[in-house]
């Protein structure tokens, strides 16, 4: 099922953000993720997000800012299950544009977002990591 926030569900989504950045991000020092967690606990707060909810337990969640999809974000253990495809339909069917950035090193995600209809639209750094990365577009 896919619902929006509640309050309650503040910590146990903020620990999925930091353990799947983590993992899907080793080319980036995990220390990174940890400095910025309180921060973007805070914006999660404050941002339209949708979690994916089975069986009373989040097993994923994604965070938009208007058309930006700020992240999919999906269990370790259940990931290539259908979950993020499930979340990113649910907002493809509110949208008739989406955007996002990924780091050029997450080739599992770009993949995905290929395979999902979303096209490079540039390159850039993130000047925070000095990573390369994608900005990615879907249109409808």
């Amino acid at each position: 099922m896919i619902r929006k926030l509640q309050e309650p569900d503040l910590d146990k989504i903020a620990d999925i953000w930091l353990t799947t950045n983590i993992c899907a991000h080793s080319f980036i020092d995990a220390q990174y993720w940890h400095n910025n967690f309180q921060a973007v606990k805070k914006m999660l707060s404050q941002a339209e997000i949708y979690i994916y909810e089975d069986k009373n337990i989040i097993q994923g969640f994604v965070g938009l800012n208007n058309d930006y999809i700020a992240g999919i974000f999906v269990r370790k253990e259940k990931q290539s299950n259908g979950i993020g495809k499930q979340l990113l339909d649910f907002i493809k069917n509110q949208h008739t544009k989406l955007t996002l950035n990924v780091y050029k090193k997450n080739t599992q995600a770009i993949k995905f977002y290929h395979r999902e209809g979303f096209k490079i639209k540039n390159e850039n750094i993130d000047e925070d990591v000095g990573e390369k990365e994608y900005e990615m577009i879907w249109e409808r």
